[in-house]
C-alpha cells in the first residue's frame, strides 16, 4: 500500500483568527491512540474550545474534541482528553517564556495529516478586544467593496 503524500486538513479553527491576533505559528506532532487516528482519518474533529499549555517542560493540547471511533469497542478513547504535543525542547522553552510573559496563549489553528502523520498547527496569539474585532470586520468589508467596484469598472471598460 503506498504511503500518503501531502497535506490533508481534518479540522480548522476559523474563529481563532477572528478572536486573536496571531503572532507566530508552529507545527507540532500529536501523541494519539489508535482509535483517535481512525476517527481523524474519517475527518471528524473540532478545535473550537481547544487550547495548548506547557506544564513541567512538556506541551499539552486540551479540550480538542475527537469523537469516538464508530467501530471501536472497549479500546475507544475519551473524546476530550488531554493529548501530549511533540515539540523540540527549545521550542517548548521559547513558547513557555512567551506565554509566561503575559497576554499570550497557545491556540490550535488546524489539525491535519502531513505525509501520514497527525500534526497540529499552533499559534502564539494575543486576545483581541471587542473594538479590534469590529474594526477588522469593517476593514474586510471595505476591501471587498473596493474590489467589487474595481471588477465592475474593469468589465465596463472591455
Amino acid at each position: 500500500m503506498p504511503r500518503e503524500q501531502g497535506r490533508k486538513v481534518v479540522a480548522s479553527n476559523r474563529r481563532a483568527r477572528h478572536d486573536y491576533t496571531i503572532e507566530d505559528t508552529i507545527e507540532a506532532g500529536l501523541v494519539l491512540t489508535g482509535t483517535e487516528v481512525k476517527s481523524l482519518r474519517q475527518g471528524r474533529a473540532s478545535l473550537i474550545d481547544g487550547y495548548a499549555y506547557i506544564d513541567g517542560g512538556e506541551a499539552y493540547l486540551d479540550a480538542v474534541h475527537i469523537p469516538e471511533y464508530n467501530q471501536g469497542t472497549w479500546t475507544n478513547h475519551p473524546p476530550r482528553r488531554t493529548r501530549k504535543l511533540l515539540l523540540h525542547k527549545q521550542q517548548i522553552l521559547k513558547l513557555g517564556s512567551r506565554v509566561k510573559e503575559g497576554g499570550y496563549t497557545l491556540v490550535p489553528l488546524s489539525l491535519y495529516f502531513s505525509d501520514g502523520k497527525a500534526k497540529v498547527e499552533l499559534a502564539l496569539a494575543k486576545g483581541k478586544r471587542e473594538y479590534d474585532k469590529r474594526q477588522a470586520l469593517r476593514e474586510r468589508q471595505d476591501r471587498r467593496e473596493a474590489e467589487r467596484a474595481m471588477s465592475t469598472r474593469r468589465n465596463l471598460g472591455e
